[in-house]
């Protein structure tokens, strides 16, 4: 049996029977502790649900990597490739490479009656994966693409739509700058609403075969090859295997290729997510910090209090270090009190927020209309652990105060 501890767990029965000068003080600590660890769940669940959230968006519209003419501009009028390229079954073969799929974009302009707005049309072909935006279908659906025959179908974003009075079912001019001058009508057939309002501003997807003709391309010919991968902690890897591989390989009409991934390509969003990391950082350190000079101060009151008892272990034989971890052993299950109830209810009111999105958010500035929750159990578990590790860290030093009382003065203490 372990004395210290043994002992311990009896001062922590004695706490709840015994009206203590500490219990007020006691109270505050463990209570500072939950308090610090339901704000650092919440840190970490908002920021990194936040940031999730929004490169799911990102990448949703322009996928991890994209595979194009190295002589394209940064304009949506590009030089196009064949498909038919011979390093798409290696690149597949790439750990975490998930689909490779075609596309083709132009820049057009839609016009109503009463008003008109540039858009970027995203000619997709039959492996195109809808997954994305059948999360934020608003109205209608997503667009069945054939290989024979040309669908004039679009779907448009809900800021494009309010913005041109426009609504499912509605036939649309859209025109294109030139030469010469082209003028084609499409069917609203879904309408997305991702709030990411720096993208659903201006892509409209439609069938590839339209664009194709608009440019007067071969029907083998596009834009480029989007690469979706399996998991974005892998991006630069994958990137730099791809790039090697396309640099190596010989294309069939002469182009040069280029691989840009989506971090280069929105470097503004992706360098104003990563600012979120530090502010994390930030809140977790001054969360930690509070709650251990709660622990110290509760820590210390106790001790105090207890002089007497220090007194008559140290008179029976009990060294400083084995009166020290006592304490420590007193402060880790106060802690650990602190933490069973700063995990209910951090863990609690992150899945009100995730199931019911009480906390509502202006999406013209968050890209989101509700705090995003990320609520997974290894971060929660990493901040218990920290929590108890550097708390019970910062307590070696003011439970030394132990080594300084005297038994003979302290049996005599009142």
């Amino acid at each position: 049996m372990n004395t210290e501890r043994f002992i311990a767990r009896r001062l922590m029965q004695g706490e709840k029977s015994n009206n203590n000068y500490s219990r007020p003080i006691v109270k505050i600590a463990v209570w500072g502790i939950s308090i610090g660890l339901i704000v650092m769940i919440l840190a970490v669940a908002v920021l990194t649900g936040f940031k999730q959230e929004i490169s799911n968006k990102v990448i949703g519209f322009g996928s991890h990597l994209q595979v194009r003419n190295f002589d394209n501009n940064i304009s949506y009028e590009t030089i196009p490739i064949t498909e038919n390229q011979e390093w798409i079954d290696a690149a597949l073969a790439i750990p975490n490479v998930h689909s490779i799929q075609k596309y083709v974009t132009k820049a057009g302009i839609i016009q109503t009656e009463d008003y008109i707005q540039g858009v970027v049309m995203k000619g997709v072909d039959t492996d195109f994966s809808w997954e994305f935006l059948k999360n934020y279908l608003v109205e209608g659906d997503t667009l069945t693409i054939s290989d024979t025959v040309n669908s004039n179908n679009i779907v448009i974003s809900a800021n494009i739509a309010k913005k041109l009075d426009l609504k499912l079912g509605d036939r649309v001019k859209m025109f294109f700058i030139q030469e010469p001058p082209r003028m084609r009508r499409f069917t609203i057939h879904g309408i997305y609403d991702t709030q990411l309002e720096e993208m659903d501003k201006i892509f409209v997807f439609c069938d590839i075969k339209h664009l194709r003709k608009l440019n007067d391309w071969e029907d083998d010919q596009i834009t480029g090859f989007e690469v979706q991968i399996d998991d974005i902690k892998e991006l630069q890897n994958v990137d730099l295997a791809l790039t090697r591989l396309v640099g190596s390989t010989f294309s069939p009409d002469n182009n040069t290729l280029a691989v840009d991934n989506i971090f280069d390509q929105y470097p503004q969003i992706f360098d104003w997510l990563s600012l979120q990391d530090k502010n994390m950082w930030v809140i977790l350190i001054l969360m930690l910090i509070v709650a251990g000079f709660n622990m110290i101060s509760g820590l210390l009151i106790i001790i105090l209090e207890r002089a007497n008892m220090i007194g008559i272990m140290k008179s029976i034989g009990a060294s400083n270090f084995s009166v020290q971890k006592v304490f420590l052993y007193h402060a880790a299950f106060l802690i650990g009190r602190g933490l069973l109830w700063g995990n209910i209810i951090g863990i609690g009111l992150c899945i009100l927020q995730q199931q019911f999105g009480i906390i509502q958010l202006d999406p013209t500035s968050y890209y989101v209309a509700t705090v995003p929750i990320n609520l997974s159990f290894l971060p929660i578990l990493l901040l218990n652990i920290g929590t108890i590790f550097i708390t019970v860290l910062m307590l070696i030093l003011p439970s030394m105060l132990v080594t300084r009382i005297s038994p003979a003065e302290a049996i005599r203490f009142d």
